[in-house]
């Protein structure tokens, strides 16, 4: 701005009063002829006419405003000679405007309540890519450890029957885990490659040995069964001498190796990035543990008879105990991540878990001398132990494909973390 020229406010301010001293013709009032009329909109029901360069009489008072061209309604002073409403000041308050009412009577919102959403949309993780044979995995591999500890706790009682029903389904269970472990792989030279190396901080590196050393144990201790079959004489003979007390030992090998075996797979799941996986790793490797002996105590109550389930019996109330509790606290104790093991497939499967143990272990321990009552417990048990596992499975995998169980926990453990430090 040079230095001898007004602001703007100044020229203004003159601009007004040599207005207010010439009179509204200085713009074209009425009378003078301008090339066209100032356009004024009277309030409906206005008689007066609309003409150019002036309006009619009933327009006084009638409150209407200028809303147009050049002209006498241009100014608040001109405006106000011919009867119309002055313009409100630029600072003046906007009218209020009705409030809407909705269907309760209160106000409506004009914008809804905000929902969270990530971008665009998409997950932030990636959902695992594991399919129903994991699932079964989780299940065979528990069963397998469970039904080897049975077989060992027949061993060391004396119960035939209990051991030999636990060393067949321990050798079927783990047949059908390394199954569907190298189905998933895809090839079962990759089997073989996670061998080459022992890291003992990778999950799947020790359930790789874990698995390695716990089959051959349970094979040859349910081939020791077969010991009785064999013809007493020639090499059949040797073979019948020597498999019993080598099936001894490969039994307490497997049952050593059972704990393990039980609950790796709930380290595995746990040292992912899945949320309701990771949050929970207290709780997984205890929940399958007690899956375990659940299943391994079914497979007794079915097979044994009622004089020789004790053992099983036991593993049952034991087994059930750790699975309730560690369940309970998965639903209860993750805040937003315990809602994926309520609803949806995993809440159903679990619910259902829970509900099938407790009934096993009612039949189990009313059932002791009927053998149709202790078998039912035992199909009780095992359906039980398939639920959780796969309600587990289905948990994590739903709190992967949803953002809102990422991104909430880490801004709540952030907003922990700045109160902590203010």
């Amino acid at each position: 701005m040079s230095p001898d020229r007004a602001p703007v406010g100044t020229l203004f301010r003159r601009f007004r009063e040599r207005l207010a001293a010439e009179g509204p013709e200085r713009l074209g009032g009425p009378g003078h002829p301008t090339g066209h009329g100032a356009k004024v909109t009277a309030t409906p029901g206005a008689d007066a006419p609309v003409g150019t360069g002036g309006v009619g009489p009933a327009a006084n008072g009638t409150g209407a405003r200028a809303t147009g061209d050049a002209g006498v309604a241009r100014t608040d002073r001109g405006a106000q000679e011919v009867g119309l409403a002055p313009h409100p000041p630029r600072d003046a308050e906007p009218a209020s405007r009705p409030r809407r009412r909705g269907k309760g009577g209160g106000e409506q919102l004009n914008v809804p309540p905000a929902e969270f959403t990530s971008y665009y949309g998409r997950p932030i993780l990636k959902a695992p890519v594991w399919r129903w044979d994991i699932a079964a995995y989780l299940f065979t591999g528990g069963l397998a450890a469970g039904s080897s500890l049975l077989a060992a706790g027949g061993q060391l009682t004396g119960r035939p029957a209990l051991r030999r029903a636990g060393r067949v389904t321990s050798l079927a269970a783990v047949s059908a885990s390394a199954y569907f472990l190298i189905n998933d792989l895809g090839k079962p030279s990759r089997f073989h490659h996670m061998l080459r190396v022992a890291k003992l901080t990778s999950p799947m590196s020790v359930g790789t040995w874990i698995l390695s050393a716990f089959g051959p144990a349970a094979g040859l201790a349910a081939i020791a069964e077969a010991a009785p079959w064999l013809p007493r004489r020639g090499l059949a003979g040797v073979g019948r001498t020597l498999l019993p007390p080598v099936g001894q030992a490969a039994g307490l090998v497997a049952a050593v190796t059972a704990p393990a075996l039980a609950t790796y797979t709930g380290v595995l799941l746990a040292d992912t990035a899945v949320p309701s996986w990771h949050e929970a790793y207290p709780e997984l490797p205890t929940i399958f543990a007690g899956s375990a002996l659940a299943s391994g105590a079914g497979v007794g109550l079915l097979a044994a008879p009622t004089g020789q389930a004790g053992p099983a019996r036991r593993m049952a109330v034991a087994g059930a105990a750790l699975e309730l509790w560690g369940a309970h606290r998965v639903e209860n104790r993750l805040g937003l991540l315990s809602e994926p093991y309520a609803l949806g497939t995993a809440g159903r499967l679990l619910r259902a878990g829970r509900a099938l143990t407790a009934a096993g272990v009612a039949g189990a321990l009313v059932g002791r001398r009927h053998r149709s009552l202790s078998a039912l417990s035992g199909a009780a048990l095992l359906a039980a132990s398939v639920c959780t596992r796969f309600g587990i499975f289905h948990g994590g995998v739903a709190s992967a494909k949803d953002p809102r169980y990422t991104v909430v926990p880490q801004r709540e453990r952030a907003d922990r973390r700045a109160a902590e430090q203010g």
